[in-house]
């Protein structure tokens, strides 16, 4: 297989080999692609939870069990507030 990367990219592989913690430009792109396969990995189980969660809320509202409109304001105020939390 042959790729094609950028200059800088390029630059980044040879300094990431330079470091000595990776042998060759091959180990450093293996290594890429097992971390984007991880991310991949990660972003498809988010959203299966999300799709879970969205069955269970529309299943809940075909049946009448709907959400007071404030006291749904409010959870989506506290949960963004510990987002902003957790990031800082």
């Amino acid at each position: 297989m042959n790729i094609s990367i950028t200059p800088e990219l390029e630059r980044f592989v040879a300094l990431k080999v330079e470091s000595g913690r990776y042998t060759s430009a091959s180990e450093v792109v293996r290594e890429a692609l097992r971390l984007l396969e991880q991310q991949e990995n990660a972003r498809n189980a988010q959203l299966a939870e999300f799709n879970r969660i969205l069955e269970e809320r529309l299943a809940a509202s075909d049946r009448g069990e709907l959400v007071d409109p404030q006291a749904a304001r409010e959870r989506l105020r506290r949960k963004s507030e510990e987002a902003k939390r957790r990031r800082a």
